[in-house]
């Protein structure tokens, strides 16, 4: 093989080093209800896909090069799609905590849904968890975050390599607007399960007599069904515009 060709497929393999590391982690495109042999061919196709542009930034710097600054480039692209994907991976993280503290609050804790991701979720943690992924496809977020993995070719370049300060200090942030993103979605919730659970433990005491607590499960837990169908709506349009944004800033 000629020292072009050999630099033409080695700028390539790195496109996907960062592209496929990338997509194994973000919402939707990581989701192990889709067949590992997909997801790489996904990875494969749109690779190839964004190879025309981003060929031109790449060769150069293969060209030339000697094993020792290839594996360096190799583990360079490598975890720059690694924490690209993490920082997007923690919305869906966030919201299947969301799920979690939801189910928790108005009773319906132990009530396990099917395996979304990795770990059985609760049912309601698992219709949140599952609705907020297919509308990340309907909203054409999906493409959003393609056009992403290419402008970060600008914002983190290929040359500069890998910065784990900077990408630490980027994590810390997404971290940061993920909890303020679970404190916004959850409080009514919160605040349902504290004046339920005040209202049982004062009857508990006025009647103890009466197992209050396992007469009020189902008004508890039809109580919750109400108000999570009253809010559901508000709380995706919050939570998708938050992944939007990041999307399209970050």
């Amino acid at each position: 093989m000629s020292e072009t060709a050999s630099a033409l497929v080695f700028a390539l393999f790195l496109i996907f080093c960062r592209v496929g590391t990338c997509l194994m982690l973000l919402p939707g495109y990581s989701s192990s209800r889709i067949p590992a042999q997909i997801r790489l061919f996904l990875a494969i196709a749109i690779s190839l896909a964004l190879a025309p542009l981003l060929l031109p930034i790449l060769e150069p710097l293969v060209t030339g090069a000697n094993d020792a600054q290839r594996l360096k480039l190799i583990f360079s692209e490598m975890m720059i799609g690694f924490f690209i994907g993490l920082l997007g991976r923690t919305f869906l993280i966030a919201l299947s905590f969301i799920g979690y503290v939801i189910a928790n609050a108005i009773g319906m804790g132990q009530s396990m849904g099917p395996v979304f991701e990795d770990a059985p979720d609760p049912a309601i943690g698992t219709l949140v968890t599952l609705t907020a992924t297919v509308l990340i496809f309907i909203t054409n977020l999906h493409a959003e975050v393609v056009r992403a993995i290419v402008a970060s070719y600008t914002a983190i370049p290929a040359t500069e390599g890998f910065a784990i300060q900077t990408s630490l200090i980027n994590l810390t942030d997404n971290l940061d607007i993920t909890f303020v993103l679970c404190l916004r979605i959850a409080s009514p919730f919160v605040l349902y399960a504290v004046i339920v659970n005040f209202a049982v433990g004062l009857a508990n005491k006025l009647t103890p007599q009466i197992p209050v607590y396992f007469i009020s499960l189902p008004f508890v837990l039809a109580g919750g069904l109400v108000l999570f169908g009253y809010i559901i709506g508000d709380f995706l349009i919050i939570f998708m515009n938050a992944f939007e944004g990041w999307v399209l800033a970050g």
